[in-house]
C-alpha cells in the first residue's frame, strides 16, 4: 500500500500497521495521505477487529520531516496541515480498537499516533511531547482538538508551552500511556491487549467510541470544511524555518 509502512495480518482479526519510513518515520503529505487511505479501508472491513500501530524504526515517529519542511513554500505548508488534520482525525475516529506500541520517542506530529489510539503501551525508553513551539509552529486544528480532549489541562500546558517531552514514567503518571514495559516484551504485550480488544462486540465498541469522541471529531471535520486552518500567509511565520534549522542542527 505504501513504501512508508507495512500491513501485517496477525490472525484473529488483528492487523498491524508497522511504520517503516527510515530513519524516524518523519511525516510528509504523501505519508499522511497513505495512512488516511489505510484508515478508510480498515474502517469498513468487518474482518478486522483490532489495529496495532507500531514502528520498525528506532522510535515511533519524530513528527514532521524538518529537513524537507525548511524548503516548503506556502502550498506545501497548507498540504502538510491538511494531511495532519485529515490523517490524525481519521485515526482518532476509527470505529475499531486501536493499540499503540510506543518504542522510543513520539514527538510533535508523531505524538498523535499515541493520542489517537485507544490503548497505549510504551517501552522504558518511550518519550512523548509536543515540540511545535520549539520549531516556530502552531498546532493545526485537528491535532489541537485531539490533544485538548486527551490530555489533562496541566499536561497540555506543560507540553505545549515548553516543547519538552515527558519520559515514559511521566507519561504513565499522566495517563498518556496505559502501561510501560521492557522493550523486549513490548510487542508481545501489545498483541495480548489487541486480542482482548478484538474479542469485544464490534458494533457496540464502535458506538461507544463514537459517544466518547464524536463531538470532537464532528467539530474538527466542521472546521476543516470551513477552512479553519487555511492560513492566508501560510502555516509558518518568519521564525519557523530558522527554528527548524536550529533543531536539525
Amino acid at each position: 500500500m505504501s513504501a512508508d509502512f507495512n500491513i501485517e495480518d496477525l490472525g484473529g482479526g488483528i492487523t498491524r500497521l508497522m511504520l517503516s519510513r527510515a530513519p524516524v518515520n518523519a511525516l510528509t503529505p504523501g505519508f499522511l495521505d497513505a495512512l488516511s487511505d489505510f484508515y478508510d479501508s480498515v474502517a469498513i472491513d468487518d474482518s478486522i477487529r483490532a489495529i496495532i500501530i507500531a514502528s520498525g524504526q528506532k522510535i515511533l515517529s519524530g513528527g514532521l520531516d524538518l529537513k524537507a519542511a525548511q524548503k516548503f513554500d506556502k502550498v506545501d505548508e497548507l498540504e502538510i496541515v491538511r494531511g495532519l488534520n485529515q490523517s490524525f482525525t481519521k485515526l482518532y475516529a476509527l470505529p475499531k480498537p486501536t493499540i499503540c506500541a510506543v518504542n522510543g520517542a513520539a514527538i510533535a506530529g508523531g505524538f498523535f499516533f499515541v493520542l489517537g489510539c485507544d490503548y497505549r503501551i510504551g517501552d522504558t525508553r518511550a518519550s512523548v511531547g509536543l515540540a511545535e513551539v520549539r520549531v516556530g509552529a502552531t498546532l493545526p486544528v485537528g491535532p489541537s482538538a485531539i490533544a485538548k480532549a486527551e490530555l489533562h489541562a496541566n499536561d497540555m500546558r506543560k507540553l505545549v508551552l515548553s516543547g519538552q517531552p515527558y519520559s515514559a514514567q511521566q507519561a504513565l503518571a499522566a495517563g498518556i500511556l496505559d502501561e510501560v514495559v521492557e522493550n523486549e516484551t513490548l510487542m508481545d504485550r501489545t498483541v495480548k491487549m489487541a486480542e482482548q480488544y478484538a474479542a469485544l462486540p464490534p458494533k457496540t465498541y464502535a458506538n461507544v467510541k463514537k459517544q466518547l469522541r464524536g463531538t470532537v471529531v464532528d467539530a474538527v471535520e466542521r472546521a476543516m470544511k470551513e477552512d479553519a486552518n487555511i492560513f492566508k500567509d501560510g502555516w509558518f511565520n518568519d521564525e519557523t524555518k530558522p527554528a527548524m534549522a536550529a533543531m536539525v542542527g
